[in-house]
């Protein structure tokens, strides 16, 4: 045997780099961008949307829903009579299922007809008369279904049906019928339904005529077919007209026509789900609901994925022709007067944690994203004049980002049945407003929040009417105007206010030593340390001990519905964009300890409760921007709150995602969205293409370093071999 020569060492790892070289050609010629796509192997056809949730809507019928989460999907399975305009502002309502929008009559005590402009204290009874359009259809479902003869098929399941079942997807057939006036008559006696136990159920009893009884009626027979008995104030005139009929004058009514809580509901769905043994096969109408929208739920799976398909039956519906001035210029009314919905699929994958979310998203496989915390550098940046902007690294990748001052407000409360902080005595409002100019909410939103946030200056977030900017909505208790801009009193003010309460240099007579105050909060965990030492710090300011209490959520809300509570932080989100909405929090009637209502901090005023009552009921005009300001001038002096912010809104999305516009009331903009679904595709293929050459360049130099050790191993093998041979020929035959 030879030794190993030269040039065959060196052909050795040319011969492996054509190899290499040839097996890279063949890999980067291919698509290998599905080697990281999370969607390898479903079917991509059409218009498809992606995007994610975190926890498994608990409910999806529409008489139960309370919940954000829970709107993502049934806003776009159900149709209430009204909608909100995508692009107009302020929000406007318009018809959705109706021909126009309702017909309101007022009347007297006797039934006769008032005129528009009739006095509040004049109307006994308001109707709402509403005409839906014919020949719309309820989506595929299996509760419709029926036979040559028209009997419904699945209304009556045997024991052999029950245990082939394990999804409503193995129901062989499906119905469908036409929505009528019936159908949304139905839905309200639900609203009634004490088995039901709708949310709202206790907002609706003193204004719908009859509802209370109607729910009495129910409570006594439980098992009363819904269709067998009638409420007063609820009926069908005919089989596409309907009317309501309210104590009194309430125009905030016409809101709730725009929620998912009057969405129809056709009776065939209640005795389908009533069957026993689907419920305990997740068959229900919480799991799989059934509507006239543009979509309907296809897949609902909390453990991986729910997919929502186009309605084959949705009756049609066209892109808004108008909107605000600046709409145009923004692209957003590019597909003026076109059919909806664009998207023929939505699939929402579980997605518990915030980073991977935001990675695949960067990768292009979500179509858009929230910013989280840990991922605002890396988006955001700030502009000298304030202004967040994209990080280059987002503009390199075509992001748009859009922001949006929320219609909803955080606040600090202070319960007004306490002895120290409660109470309308001069002593305990000096003490609120102190803490009110201590505790810096714009520091607050710079390190909480990012920046996210506007300080409140009173009770109405911008985008609700009454809402004042400038120095016309300034809270003059906790700001002054200085350069044209808000600038929070100083420390000085707020100490010279604790004097005056009795309490110098935050010393409580009584006791000799620092005031002390208690906290009441949910805020348990590690992460929420420094956001309860930074309170303790805001009271410190003043010479004040705070005392955190925290507790578990349960327990706090019975703290608060027993009025044990002393300084508290919660939370309001509009349900529809009009004043009274939120200045009912602060209605002495709607105290939490006392009567059960949403005045969490049980707030007691005689002067602002009648400038509740006179306003409330009133249309738009000079006159109710008039009160509405007044009873914004008495919270800021009473202080029963500390007006903390209001969030804003920050949200990504790809250029490839069209049409998108922040709308803060509308719950069904999923038919608006448009995807590019051509401009994804290349985008995703741009940014997910492996590259190899890194790993052909450690080859080599893998190679390249084991060239010495073979060579060294050949030789050492190559004198082997000659003494082995040397010593088998000095061996004797």
């Amino acid at each position: 045997m030879t030794l190993l020569g030269m040039s065959s060492i060196l052909s050795m790892p040319i011969k492996t780099l054509s190899v290499l070289v040839c097996l890279v050609v063949l890999l980067t010629a291919c698509d290998l961008t599905s080697l990281n796509n999370p969607y390898v192997g479903e079917n991509t056809a059409g218009s498809v949307l992606y995007s994610s949730f975190s926890e498994r809507p608990k409910h999806l019928d529409p008489a139960v829903s309370y919940n954000s989460n829970e709107y993502t999907f049934i806003g776009q399975i159900y149709e209430p009579p009204l909608q909100y305009h995508y692009l107009k502002r302020p929000y406007e309502l318009i018809p959705l299922t109706t021909t126009k929008m309702p017909t309101v009559v007022y009347r007297d005590k006797a039934g006769k007809p008032l005129p528009e402009n009739a006095a509040i204290q004049d109307i006994a009874f308001t109707d709402y008369i509403l005409d839906i359009k014919p020949s719309i259809q309820f989506q595929p479902h299996p509760a419709l279904a029926k036979d040559n003869n028209g009997i419904y098929l699945y209304h009556h399941l045997s024991l052999k049906q029950l245990e082939d079942l394990s999804s409503i997807g193995d129901f062989k057939a499906t119905g469908s019928r036409e929505l009528t006036a019936e159908d949304y008559v139905y839905q309200i006696k639900r609203l009634a339904n004490p088995k039901i136990q709708s949310p709202i159920a206790g907002v609706m009893q003193p204004y719908i005529v009859g509802f209370e009884d109607f729910a009495k009626q129910l409570s006594a027979a439980p098992q009363t077919d819904l269709k067998t008995i009638s409420m007063q104030g609820v009926k069908a005139l005919n089989r596409y007209q309907y009317q309501i009929t309210i104590n009194g004058k309430y125009p905030q009514f016409r809101f709730w026509l725009a929620m998912q809580f009057f969405a129809p509901m056709p009776w065939e769905a209640d005795v389908f789900y009533a069957q026993p043994g689907l419920k305990a096969k997740n068959i229900s109408l919480d799991w799989f609901p059934i509507g006239t929208g543009p979509y309907q739920l296809t897949e609902n799976n909390p453990n991986r994925q729910m997919v929502l398909l186009k309605n084959p039956l949705f009756h049609g519906e066209r892109y808004p022709d108008s909107g605000e001035a600046k709409d145009k210029a923004l692209g957003l009314l590019h597909d003026a007067g076109k059919p909806l919905p664009f998207i023929d699929k939505v699939v929402y994958i579980l997605e518990k944690e915030t980073i991977p979310y935001w990675n695949k998203f960067l990768q292009g496989y979500y179509d858009a994203s929230g910013i989280a915390s840990d991922s605002f550098d890396q988006a955001i940046q700030f502009a000298g004049n304030g202004q967040a902007q994209l990080t280059p690294a987002m503009q390199a990748q075509g992001m748009r980002l859009q922001t949006e001052v929320q219609t909803s407000s955080f606040y600090m409360g202070f319960n007004m049945l306490d002895n120290v902080v409660g109470g309308d005595s001069e002593r305990a409002r000096k003490l609120r407003q102190a803490i009110a100019i201590a505790i810096d909410y714009e520091e607050y939103i710079s390190i909480f929040t990012n920046g996210r946030g506007v300080a409140a200056q009173g009770l109405l977030p911008p985008g609700i009417y009454g809402n004042q900017e400038g120095q016309a909505g300034m809270n003059p208790y906790v700001y002054d105007w200085v350069n044209t801009a808000y600038q929070r009193k100083s420390l000085t003010v707020a100490k010279q206010l604790m004097t005056e309460a009795g309490y110098t240099n935050g010393i409580d007579p009584a006791t000799g030593q620092s005031l002390i105050l208690y906290f009441d909060s949910t805020s348990v965990s590690t992460e929420d340390r420094p956001m309860l030492n930074w309170y303790r710090k805001q009271f410190e300011k003043l010479g004040i001990k705070l005392v955190v209490r925290a507790t578990d959520y349960n327990r706090f809300q019975q703290k608060m519905r027993d009025g044990n509570a002393q300084i508290f932080v919660w939370g309001w989100n509009a349900d529809y964009p009009d004043p009274e909405n939120f200045f009912f929090l602060l209605y002495g009637p709607n105290g939490k300890a006392k009567h059960g209502g949403e005045n969490a901090g049980n707030y007691h005023n005689p002067q602002f409760d009648k400038l509740f009552e006179q306003m409330r009921n009133m249309d738009n005009g000079e006159n109710r921007m008039q009160l509405i300001q007044q009873l914004q001038e008495q919270i800021r002096h009473d202080a029963p709150w500390v007006f903390g912010y209001h969030p804003k809104g920050f949200a990504l999305f790809h250029g490839w995602y069209l049409n998108s516009k922040a709308n803060l009331m509308a719950n069904n903009k999923l038919k608006y969205l448009r995807i590019d679904s051509a401009a994804r595709d290349a985008k995703r293929q741009a940014w997910n293409r492996p590259n190899f050459w890194p790993l052909l360049v450690g080859l080599v130099l893998l190679i390249i370093l084991l060239v010495p050790a073979i060579i060294a191993y050949r030789r050492r093998a190559s004198a082997t071999l000659q003494i082995t041979q040397h010593r088998q020929q000095d061996i004797p035959s």
